[in-house]
């Protein structure tokens, strides 16, 4: 009887012990999804291209490889907002286990959609927005990184008047459907309000509207011009430059790449830092965290980008003052 007893004992141990082993096996042997939701081209532009490796390098070094333990997922909207939306539904369908946003517009529909897949935000100003509850307690499935749009707003705008003396009359250019850029053309206002200047808004929610918006900026006498940056300005960084250029209007912009492709000047985050956060978040949610106990990070990095190329087009001299600030000139 004891002899059988202590076998029946072991024989239980062992198969224990196997189911352990076997659903050890399965958890280690499950690849994690990755769903990116990307607003541009699969080439995209060199900015574009250096925050995708600088995620990837990241995740590399936290121990992730696409195509060895990590699926990747990527959708391209090429620019059309819209597309958007079918994509996070189809993320959702295939029950991914993150979902990378950029954007506050593309991180809101991401949240509208689901509530169970965590998201991993690179953000404008995601308490603001209605994104997150605080900084340091987002609450529901988001969290990441995010700016904070009244900070980048007010130093746009300085920067924009010491460059530009003259400043009687600023253009803003906005996409309205995105919720920062409605906030950040409320904080530009009021700046340039307080500076007596007046400012002409300009609503842009599709690219045959541009030179529409720019021969408006013209007749109403606009000096100066504000692109507010989001993901459908930020596809049309090119035609935005050139049409600035066109018009002999000085203009700053929220991402360098508006000055790689010929704008005036730039201030805002350095994304590369922001995608190799994005990445540290990926991997505590996928040991385990959940996004609603991981604090939201703030950017630490700026970058001021001045193309003297376009000042001298435009017949701007930039003040020595305003240079030596730069992180870089572009001759």
């Amino acid at each position: 009887m004891a002899r059988t007893l202590v076998a029946f004992v072991a024989a239980l141990a062992l198969s224990l012990l196997a189911t352990a082993q076997a659903v050890e096996a399965q958890q280690v042997g499950k690849i994690p999804r990755l769903g990116w939701l990307i607003n541009t081209t699969p080439t995209g532009s060199l900015a574009d291209q250096l925050f995708r490796q600088a995620l990837l390098n990241q995740l590399r070094e936290l121990g992730y490889v696409e195509g060895q333990n990590l699926v990747i997922e990527r959708r391209y909207a090429e620019g059309r907002m819209e597309r958007h939306r079918a994509f996070i539904d189809e993320l959702v369908r295939l029950k991914v286990d993150i979902i990378f946003a950029v954007g506050d517009q593309v991180i809101e529909m991401a949240k509208d959609a689901t509530s169970d897949i965590p998201i991993v935000m690179v953000a404008c100003d995601a308490v603001a927005a209605g994104l997150i509850a605080s900084l340091s307690h987002p609450g529901g499935n988001i969290t990441g990184m995010t700016c904070i749009t009244n900070d980048l707003s007010a130093k746009r705008a300085e920067l924009l008047r010491e460059a530009v003396p003259t400043l009687r009359r600023l253009a803003v250019l906005y996409n309205p459907a995105d919720p920062h850029a409605v906030l950040e053309l409320k904080q530009t206002r009021a700046i340039a309000e307080a500076w007596k200047v007046a400012v002409q808004a300009l609503e842009f929610r599709d690219p045959d509207q541009l030179e529409a918006l720019f021969a408006s900026m013209k007749k109403e006498r606009a000096t100066a011009l504000v692109t507010i940056g989001d993901n459908l300005t930020g596809f049309h960084a090119a035609a935005i430059a050139r049409l600035a250029a066109k018009n002999r209007l000085p203009a700053i912009y929220g991402f360098r790449w508006f000055v790689d492709v010929g704008g005036l000047m730039s201030y805002g985050v350095y994304l590369p830092d922001m995608a190799r956060q994005a990445a540290f978040y990926m991997d505590k949610i996928l040991k385990g965290a959940k996004p609603a106990d991981l604090p939201v990070e703030q950017p630490t990095k700026f970058e001021l980008v001045i193309n003297l190329k376009t000042a001298k087009a435009l017949g701007l001299t930039i003040p020595p003052s305003l240079l030596g600030r730069a992180d870089e000139v572009i001759q």
